[in-house]
């Protein structure tokens, strides 16, 4: 299940990244960049190039090959990158928590999609890694995210002040949690 292709809505699905992505990703990231801006730290020029991108997913790929992150791509029809899903700081033991990031090609916006995926990754945290919780923090104004946390049913747990440095400063974040099961941990 973890390294399956999910169908999602209009004929995007959810897919483990590879390497081959990193120019996909330059694209969309690059033509959603104005419109990211507000949520998202200020990034170097280089991140936005297909060399970029192949640095990045080579973190992410190590860090899944290690146990400590899952990242996915939504890709259309035709496998270009069109979003991504990230759990990160994944914790075994008796805590199993993930951080859980996420973004949608500005063109792509307002379609469904990222609560269809957050939907799909819980499922996949819950029955294909066993984990317990996901948190999920939005810049405080980010209204349209907190909207698909709260579809995909996450609670609102408080506000961390000065929790990243998003465009430019440090920003608040209301913090959302969903707790996928109440059962024991399994080893």
């Amino acid at each position: 299940m973890i390294n399956d292709i999910h169908p999602l809505v209009a004929g995007v699905r959810l897919r483990p990244v590879t390497p081959g992505d990193a120019e996909s990703l330059a694209e969309t990231l690059t033509r959603s960049r104005a419109y990211m801006r507000r949520w998202e730290p200020v990034r170097p020029e280089a991140f936005y190039t297909p060399r970029g991108q192949a640095q990045r997913l080579a973190g992410l790929l190590a860090d899944r090959d290690a146990g400590r992150a899952m990242p996915w791509v939504l890709a259309d029809e035709e496998d270009r990158v069109v979003g991504a899903m990230t759990l990160a700081s994944i914790e075994r033991g008796p805590f199993r928590n993930a951080r859980l990031g996420y973004w949608v090609d500005v063109g792509r916006a307002g379609q469904g999609l990222a609560t269809a995926a957050v939907g799909r990754v819980c499922e996949v945290a819950r029955d294909g890694l066993g984990l317990h919780r996901i948190e999920a923090g939005t810049v405080v104004d980010n209204t349209a995210s907190q909207r698909v946390l709260a579809k995909a049913g996450f609670e609102l747990i408080g506000t961390a002040s000065r929790y990243l440095h998003i465009n430019g400063a440090w920003q608040d974040h209301r913090m959302f949690q969903r707790i996928l099961h109440d059962g024991p941990p399994q080893h």
